[in-house]
């Protein structure tokens, strides 16, 4: 059931494994400690950390006592730790071993919740003492599954509409929202799937392998492997190193690859790069191939049967890559490039789809179809088992009505999530007779699948009056290969728009080379000529989509620094945080206004 790598004489080895009767059994004495610790049906355990098989026992553990769980969030900072524990009101906390500092950090400010803390690991001295202060106790692994020993608790009874978990997303403003999910969303949206898979001939057995490295403290990865559970597949944790993934890939050799955006821009740039440096020969082979397979694949034929040939010989190197086995790999949580999806789906020889959904929607709501073509860069049509609906929105133009429908996604179903926790306003903000209202703009396709096309909130107006919907042009800027993520800012007071841009590091050295500029990629991105470049790609880009004048990008600051999470310009999900944006390049901003044009 669950695997990890051990690691013999520093290195790593084979995966060992637990089986269902063993995690059984663990699950069980885990319980039966959290009872031991005064936790009744409705408790509320906190689960902290990398993903692990520790993390999935605590979490099954909740739901046989009816206890919701709450992940603390791994990439959110102490702060909102912090803030869900008090604000949840949880009182024991799941942690890996060396995340347990970050929690003493909460220390006051979180004992009147906060009873007892249980490591995935060991405990030393000096943090027994520390929590001793405080007046709460603190158990290594070991010692916690002792705790229950010899005592009783019968399971409580569970209902459908029971809380199974909190999970607190993280907006692009504010505090972090407390979103309940019943038992009954993720059991509706595992059935929704099983049936989807199933339509596709993709259905899941025993025999299917996961690789767990998405957090498990996001719905997406959670989901995807109660669903593993559900059909008694196996799950694979990897060693929590994003630059040894291909390694533990390799050595796992899984059949279903859940990935964001991010890890599969990086594993296109990586292909791309090797094929452009394998030298001539090679270099057309390739591109042979992929135009015969693309082409086939585009006239209808099945990835399986549209070049078997170029399988073989050419594709079948990256397919290794990814451990051999995969047949299925599913995109979400952000939205992915087209031209990466369309590479994807012609070399890796697996199903590439691309999905949608919210935290607020247990997260499944749309899937692309394989084999399909003419989805790429939609998100599918809807899963079985909900309702959608789009709304106008006429102060940005949209009409749900008209020949091509646009409007807000807006969704109805047992998938739906039961509101935010202590926030009813916010609650009856999006949740309107029944029907969730996403705040993503969506546009229907002749073929029924959903093209997501912007976001509500996201847009301003220039000087001269014109609104600009600022998602919809990064999504097209974002189609420029020399780029790897663009913010794009404009304000009432100026009639024009500029830009952050994050160059690709490789692409920019390359037209470095040819243009005889020398410098590291910093010094690059100071240089002049290098904007200028940039600007001349956003311009094409911008022409050949007939974007409006107005729309047109005219001035920009190159960044070697990818957006992150440290410096607070992304959510956990990688949304750009707007305001946040604002503030760190304001002066930035102001120059580049200032400059002549």
């Amino acid at each position: 059931m669950l695997g990890r790598r051990v690691i013999v004489d520093g290195k790593p080895g084979k995966y060992v494994w637990l089986t269902y009767k063993e995690v059984y059994d663990i699950v069980m004495k885990i319980g039966l400690s959290i009872r031991s610790c005064g936790l009744e049906k409705g408790g509320r355990c906190g689960i902290y950390g990398v993903n692990c098989p520790e993390w999935i026992m605590s979490m099954e553990a909740c739901n046989a006592h009816g206890m919701h769980c709450v992940p603390l969030y791994d990439s959110l900072g102490a702060g909102a730790v912090e803030f869900i524990i008090c604000h949840a009101e949880i009182s024991v906390v799941f942690v890996e071993e060396k995340k347990i500092f970050e929690v003493l950090k909460t220390l006051p400010n979180t004992t009147q919740y906060l009873k007892t803390i249980v490591s995935f690991g060991k405990v030393t001295p000096e943090q027994k003492a520390e929590v001793g202060k405080f007046g709460i106790a603190i158990y290594s692994w070991d010692e916690f599954l002792q705790l229950g020993e010899g005592k009783h608790f019968d399971l409580p009874v569970t209902t459908k509409s029971d809380i199974c978990t909190i999970m607190y997303t993280s907006g692009t403003t504010g505090d972090p929202k407390g979103v309940m999910i019943s038992n009954n969303s993720i059991v509706t949206l595992i059935a929704g799937v099983k049936k989807l898979l199933e339509t596709m001939n993709e259905e899941l057995s025993q025999s299917d392998v996961y690789m767990s490295y998405l957090p498990l403290a996001h719905i997406f990865d959670r989901v995807i492997e109660e669903l593993f559970i559900n059909h008694g597949a196996s799950i694979g944790f990897w060693r929590g190193d994003v630059k040894l993934l291909i390694e533990d890939l390799g050595e796992l050799k899984p059949s279903i690859f859940c990935a964001v955006p991010r890890v599969l821009d990086r594993v296109y740039s990586g292909l791309t790069e090797k094929i452009s440096s394998g030298g001539f020969i090679k270099n057309k082979l390739f591109n042979l191939a992929y135009s015969y397979k693309q082409h086939n694949m585009r006239n209808g034929d099945k990835h399986q049967e549209a070049s078997p040939l170029s399988d073989k010989i050419v594709f079948n190197k990256v397919k290794q890559g990814l451990g051999g086995n995969v047949r299925l790999i599913l995109s979400g949580a952000a939205p992915l490039a087209t031209h990466v999806e369309a590479y994807l789906r012609v070399v890796t020889c697996a199903h590439v789809l691309q999905g949608y959904g919210l935290t607020e929607s247990c997260a499944g709501t749309f899937v692309s179809l394989p084999n399909e073509m003419s989805m790429l860069g939609t998100v599918g049509p809807p899963v079985p088992n909900v309702d959608v609906r789009l709304e106008s929105v006429p102060e940005m133009g949209y009409d749900a009505l008209s020949s091509t429908p646009r409007g807000e996604i807006c969704i109805r179903g047992d998938t739906l999530f039961s509101g935010y926790y202590k926030r009813e306003d916010l609650t009856a903000e999006v949740l309107v007779d029944g029907w969730f209202h996403t705040g993503d703009i969506g546009e229907w396709q002749p073929q029924g699948a959903m093209k997501i096309i912007d976001r509500k909130k996201n847009i301003f107006k220039l000087s001269q009056g014109e609104y600009v919907a600022v998602e919809n042009l990064e999504n097209i800027y974002g189609l420029v290969s020399a780029i790897d993520s663009i913010w794009v800012y404009g304000n009432s007071f100026e009639s024009f728009l500029i830009a952050v841009v994050n160059p690709n590091e490789l692409a920019l050295k390359r037209w470095a080379e040819e243009n005889g500029i020398t410098g590291d990629f910093a010094a690059l991105c100071e240089n002049p000529k290098a904007k200028e470049f940039i600007l001349g790609e956003l311009s094409k880009i911008a022409k050949e989509k007939k974007l409006k004048g107005f729309e047109v990008i005219r001035g920009v600051h190159l960044d070697p620094v990818p957006f992150d999470m440290e410096r607070d310009l992304l959510t956990p999900t990688f949304k750009k945080k707007r305001p946040q944006l604002l503030k760190y390049y304001q002066n930035i901003i102001d120059a580049l206004y200032k400059a002549p044009k």
